[in-house]
């Protein structure tokens, strides 16, 4: 099973799922919302310059995600796990 990385602000309630090899940085060239009102938040995909799915980001993370995923994310606020 491949590990994938999961950033989240608890502050600001948004996490981040890449989806690309962490050893790699790729560049965010286009983003697509989806429908806030289909999905009852925001949340965006970010794609690179190929046109491959590099990333989603998840605002109202809290209720999107399970809790395990953001207990286990990475902390980008100043609280920690």
């Amino acid at each position: 099973m491949a590990d994938v990385r999961v950033t989240y602000d608890k502050t600001a309630n948004a996490a981040y799922v890449y989806l690309t090899d962490p050893q790699v940085r790729r560049k965010v060239s286009r983003m697509y919302p989806c429908d806030p009102v289909e999905v009852g938040g925001m949340i965006n995909l970010d794609f690179d310059e190929e046109g491959r799915l590099i990333g989603v980001e998840v605002l109202a993370a809290s209720s999107k995600l399970p809790e395990y995923l953001l207990d286990s994310a990475e902390r980008l606020d100043t609280e920690g796990p």
